[in-house]
């Protein structure tokens, strides 16, 4: 069946800066920061139904189907398009849930681009990210696939190019309730707002929702304080996952190599440009 056997990426990103400077009407946070794709994260599958039916192949553990971001997307496209086509969908969980690596966000976001390849539906990116924008803040930037400042609720992208440095990224064995962070009565809500360019050359940054997390999940700190050891550190996203910067894979290898058995971790490189985009262009061209 058309589809089936092609795995196609969901890759992880990393906030390499979070700022909270404002808050609007509804509640929403207003923020500033860099989302870097990553080389690592899930694999998801499509095969293609004749009888419009859209069914999981998989186990998400303390996931209905109805919270399950792979199957809403799959169901707001096919309602959006009109579109008769089901499809099977199965998925290789790589990446920590709530961890801060955008794992659900970046499925659903490879649901809407495969399926709108697979259906043939034809539909531009602009308007994929703005179904994504339905399921979450994030879902838009995995659509668009490139490493981008980000401002609004997340979803006003601008794509930049970064050097491709590596990552170790550390994942306390906790999950962090976003909505909690973000309602915290001691969050900072009033960063002032920089530019892109103050970014590129040097401005300080930090994760605004990090202290928070810290000082409510020990682990985090924990975390923290460890990889502080090696290189400066920092929180991605609400957390729960802890991140630092090196120039090459063989310094990153060497010190996951030390961490802490209770701790998993790994050692990615920032993409400019996502896989997801690549595997989408080949099918394109090879239908």
């Amino acid at each position: 069946m058309k589809g089936a056997g092609l795995s196609w990426p969901a890759p992880a990103k990393l906030n390499l800066f979070l700022h909270i400077t404002g808050r609007r009407e509804d509640g929403y946070h207003l923020l500033q920061t860099v989302f870097q794709i990553l080389d690592t994260g899930d694999a998801l599958g499509f095969e293609i139904r004749e009888d419009g039916c859209i069914e999981r192949e998989y186990e998400m553990a303390g996931v209905a189907e109805d919270r399950d971001l792979i199957l809403r997307a799959a169901r707001l496209l096919q309602q959006h398009a009109r579109c008769p086509l089901g499809a099977d969908i199965r998925l290789e969980k790589r990446l920590p849930m709530g961890g801060g690596l955008g794992g659900g966000s970046s499925d659903a976001a490879t649901t809407l681009v495969a399926l709108n390849r697979i259906w043939g539906l034809g539909l531009d990116a602009e308007e994929l990210a703005q179904l994504g924008l339905q399921l979450g803040a994030d879902v838009p930037v995995f659509v668009h696939g490139h490493t981008a400042w980000g401002e609004g609720v997340g979803e006003s992208l601008v794509p930049i190019e970064l050097d491709q440095h590596w990552y170790l990224v550390v994942v306390p064995e906790i999950t962090v309730s976003t909505a909690e962070i973000f309602s915290a009565p001691e969050l900072i809500r009033d960063t002032p707002a920089i530019t892109i360019r103050d970014f590129l050359d040097g401005h300080p940054v930090a994760n605004t929702l990090q202290e928070v997390v810290a000082e409510r999940y020990p682990p985090v700190a924990e975390a923290l304080n460890w990889l502080q050891q090696y290189r400066p550190a920092r929180m991605t996203g609400s957390g729960a996952c802890v991140f630092a910067r090196f120039e090459d894979s063989d310094t990153a290898q060497g010190v996951l190599s030390q961490l802490p058995e209770r701790w998993q971790g790994f050692v990615a490189r920032g993409l400019n440009r996502s896989p997801l985009l690549d595997v989408a262009e080949s099918y394109r061209s090879n239908r």
